[in-house]
């Protein structure tokens, strides 16, 4: 299976923009797909609908971010809310921990938090303004282990 692709909606009146492009670029991103599209408390969604300007700390200059997902679901009491969705791994989620010896592999994964970081904390800000959630899903999210 490719790791990239378009996807096929089942249901292409929940999906914000052009049910006939959606694309993913990673296996997970078209897991949440699934997910988004199938639930039934997902009332509509989107894929790199939008996006939020962020200064990057690599070079302070301003970037444009698109988040990965933005979905309106309904609580149980029937309520609804939108959520704006990254998926990411896992260690990309968290600040790397400094090795004894620091190594290109370290630095690179410095920046990717750092970009990373002011990605999130600009959705963050936006989301608060508008009173959306923010939410970072990794494979722990997506494929929990189950209880042995």
């Amino acid at each position: 299976m490719a790791y990239s692709g378009k996807y096929t909606t089942k249901n292409p009146q929940k999906y914000l923009g052009d049910p006939n492009n959606i694309v993913y670029r990673s296996l997970w991103e078209r897991a949440l797909m699934v997910k988004l599209d199938e639930r039934d408390d997902v009332l509509n969604w989107g894929s790199e609908e939008m996006n939020i300007p962020y200064r990057s700390p690599i070079d302070n200059k301003i970037h444009r971010y698109f988040p990965d997902f933005v979905a309106k679901m309904r609580k149980v009491d029937g309520n609804t809310f939108i959520r704006m969705i990254e998926v990411k791994p896992y260690a990309q989620s968290i600040e790397p921990e400094k090795p004894k010896k620091v190594t290109k592999r370290f630095i690179n994964e410095v920046m990717t938090w750092g970009v990373n970081k002011a990605k999130w904390d600009a959705a963050r800000a936006y989301c608060a303004d508008k009173g959306w959630e923010f939410t970072v899903i990794t494979e722990k999210e997506l494929f929990p282990k189950s209880p042995k």
